[in-house]
């Protein structure tokens, strides 16, 4: 080898190995995944799940397709929200899939009622409903290799006291937790915020939901803590992070306001993605969000400010 093509090229290795980590996510890394395709990505700190349809513009509408795109840019996770509602056999392929990209499965909605008082309710009445979702959700976790299910327990009732509402609420979860913990799948307690898009909802707080779970007791009852909500609702997101994290057991984001992708809103992402590596998380962060600009553009947008804010 000529002297100055040596000398060319150990500049260059030295000036690669002399960016600093805050931008090596960035650079990407490339990766052999278990059916040997070599994937070229951002490398994130944090294990950040994108939902199907976030980025179709790219991928296609196969869901597995997408799973591949987003596989290739640098994420691990998926989060599907739909996922129990998904026939036997879409949720087999899927899960086929995520075994060859060495994907994990992040949460998957158990129960959600938005109107209706259903966790709030004296047990006699509410059981029936409780124990088919927690079943249900138990065959479709073992389908789709998943840990956590998400659980939004209802409405409240306006003409009973709150107290009550809250013991009928904690004896049902400790009911559904008897059915979970057996399978090794974990209910994560959603609070949403009651002044932009839920009013009227039981769960609210981050106190509320880490009350509850005290109360319950159960390693299959925790916090999904969506700091999107929680900004609304409370804000104090790092010290409130910190006060529930014997209860959390995974996060969601999006910016307020907005719900869009981080860096488009008022949340400083960065701090909190820090803040979370500094606790050694090693939980799923949902990207529950939209896109703020359509297209492969917009699509590329989001992935670029997942790799600014895991910086």
């Amino acid at each position: 080898m000529q002297r100055r093509h040596f000398l060319r090229g150990a500049a260059a290795a030295a000036a690669t190995a002399a960016v600093p980590s805050a931008f090596a996510s960035a650079l990407g890394t490339e990766r052999v995944s278990t059916s040997g395709t070599v994937r070229k990505g951002a490398d994130f700190g944090l294990r950040y799940a994108p939902h199907f349809g976030m980025f179709r513009a790219h991928a296609g509408d196969d869901l597995v397709d997408q799973l591949r795109f987003m596989r290739d840019e640098g994420f691990t996770a998926l989060e599907d929200n739909g996922m129990k509602g998904r026939d036997d056999a879409t949720q087999d392929r899927i899960a086929a899939a995520m075994t060859e990209l060495d994907m994990a499965m992040g949460v998957f909605v158990a129960h959600v009622d938005m109107r209706t008082p259903t966790f709030v309710e004296p047990p006699a009445k509410a059981r029936e409903r409780i124990e088919a979702d927690m079943k249900r959700s138990v065959e479709v976790a073992k389908r789709v290799n998943a840990k956590w299910c998400t659980v939004v327990p209802g409405a409240m009732k306006r003409n009973v006291p709150h107290e009550y509402q809250m013991a009928n609420a904690i004896d049902n979860l400790r009911f559904a937790a008897e059915i979970l913990e057996p399978a090794g799948l974990v209910a994560v307690l959603e609070p949403l915020n009651p002044w932009r898009d839920h009013p009227g909802l039981m769960l609210r707080g981050m106190p509320q939901a880490y009350m509850i779970c005290r109360a319950v007791d159960s390693p299959s009852v925790k916090i999904l803590d969506d700091l999107y909500h929680q900004q609304i609702t409370e804000g104090n997101l790092i010290p409130n992070l910190d006060r529930s994290w014997s209860e959390i057991a995974y996060i969601q984001v999006g910016d307020n306001p907005g719900r869009k992708e981080p860096g488009t809103g008022e949340i400083g992402y960065r701090n909190v993605f820090r803040h979370l590596k500094k606790k050694g998380y090693t939980g799923i962060v949902g990207m529950e969000h939209g896109n703020a600009s359509g297209g492969k553009e917009g699509e590329r947008a989001v992935i670029d400010a997942y790799i600014d804010a895991d910086r």
